[in-house]
């Protein structure tokens, strides 16, 4: 029935060319409306007959073709213009709905569109942190910082990644060339994975994991694979120091995490990021454990290679670190990760010892708890700002000292102290 009407309509218009070429005028008004009732029928013909199969849409497609030809419709965009609106016709009314009648039952599409969603906001958040760590530096230096491009510098971020995305990417010439590409993807990609299993709010997590901690230290430590295959594979002597560097902090600084975190399972009495939150219904664990919060903060600081621990970035020693062969894409995808690890790092310490989405009072219970959430870890990077503008650069040996001879003693003495008031008190 479709085939015969579009018929019927090309031989309609041949007949409107014909009587075009006698009366100028009456063509424009029968011309016009003639266009808006076929439009009319092609959208009711769709939704009483169900037209949803590709095959009644080329058959559409080749009907408009022969109209254009008849018709002497010769320039391009006469021929693109409604064609592009029946397509978009054709995916809103009968593709679009299946499409979403599919992802509603499908948990895996669900998943995978959050994860999606959340990958963009954790790459418009980096683009800001950049933005506010600049701005607060200035503003402790007594400098004014970024505040040409957009108002108050606001659009400086996405001038600075558009600047990176048009530079020539630069490859040396005696480099391993695969790993020296797969390193920067593999960091931008696993400092991505994290936030699967980060609790936003009450309902506001992507995939609710029962060991949900142990997924966040498992993805942690492959972070530091990107580094050291950069280091290695860029063939140069201050790449590869700064990856044996970095290799030996972030595994020195992760024993010390995974025992203060212990702690706080011992407490929660879970794995479960969701449960650890609610257990701090009552009082929030930065209470009681104020000095694991601090050691934690300081291990977390050497975990992300931020001042003052950035020894593998050291310029003055090793000109740039393990990313000095990169430019263009592959130096922002280490920058990204780098800046997207930082704000993971905020929000387990925000989890794990601020009480996550929680208000600090029940008074507060009109406001949002993702907002909340926002709010604490607005601090936490504040905090990660505020270090980096105090204190100078430790050496080498300094860090290393505070890991293994301070910070680790410190972590198994709470343990002992926590199991051992938990025992006593049958909590």
């Amino acid at each position: 029935m479709l085939d015969v009407l579009n018929f019927i309509y090309v031989i309609i218009l041949f007949c409107i060319k014909v009587y075009y070429n006698y009366i100028y005028c009456v063509f424009w008004v029968s011309y016009w409306i003639f266009w808006v009732l076929y439009w009319i029928f092609w959208i009711f013909s769709i939704l009483i007959a169900g037209w949803y199969k590709i095959n009644y849409f080329i058959i559409s497609f080749l009907a408009s073709c022969l109209i254009f030809i008849i018709t002497n419709w010769y320039k391009l965009y006469a021929f693109l213009i409604p064609l592009c609106i029946k397509t978009l016709i054709f995916f809103i009314i009968c593709v679009i709905p299946k499409l979403l009648k599919y992802f509603i039952f499908n948990k895996t599409i669900i998943i995978i569109l959050l994860f999606l969603l959340t990958i963009i906001c954790v790459l418009v958040s980096v683009a800001y942190f950049t933005l506010i760590e600049r701005k607060l530096l200035a503003a402790l230096q007594k400098r004014k910082g970024p505040n040409v491009v957009g108002v108050g510098g606001l659009l400086q971020p996405f001038s600075d990644g558009l600047k990176l995305f048009i530079k020539e990417t630069v490859i040396p010439t005696k480099v391993n060339k695969i790993i020296f590409i797969l390193a920067p993807l593999l960091t931008f990609f696993l400092c991505l994975l994290g936030w699967i299993c980060i609790p936003f709010s009450n309902n506001g997590i992507i995939l609710d994991l029962n060991i949900g901690i142990l997924y966040l230290f498992a993805i942690s430590s492959l972070n530091v694979y990107g580094i050291i295959m950069a280091g290695w594979s860029s063939n140069s002597k201050y790449a590869f120091l700064g990856a044996l560097r970095s290799a030996a902090q972030m595994i020195s600084y992760e024993v010390s995490i995974g025992l203060i975190v212990l702690v706080v399972i011992l407490c929660a009495g879970s794995l479960n990021l969701n449960e650890i939150v609610n257990s701090q219904k009552n009082i929030w664990y930065i209470i009681p454990l104020f000095p694991l919060f601090l050691m934690f903060f300081i291990s977390a600081l050497a975990e992300t290679n931020r001042p003052p621990f950035d020894l593998p970035e050291a310029e003055g020693e090793l000109v740039a670190g393990y990313n000095i062969e990169y430019s263009s894409m592959g130096f922002a995808f280490f920058f990204i990760a780098e800046y997207a690890n930082i704000l993971l790092m905020s929000s387990l310490l925000v989890i794990l010892f601020l009480g996550g989405w929680l208000p600090p009072c029940n008074i507060f219970f009109f406001i949002p708890s993702y907002w909340w959430f926002g709010i604490k870890i607005t601090l936490m990077v504040f905090l990660f700002i505020w270090v980096r503008a105090a204190f100078p650069r430790y050496r080498y040996d300094q860090l290393m000292h505070l890991g293994w001879k301070v910070l680790l003693p410190l972590s198994l003495g709470w343990i002992l102290l926590i199991s051992g008031f938990l025992f006593f008190f049958g909590i």
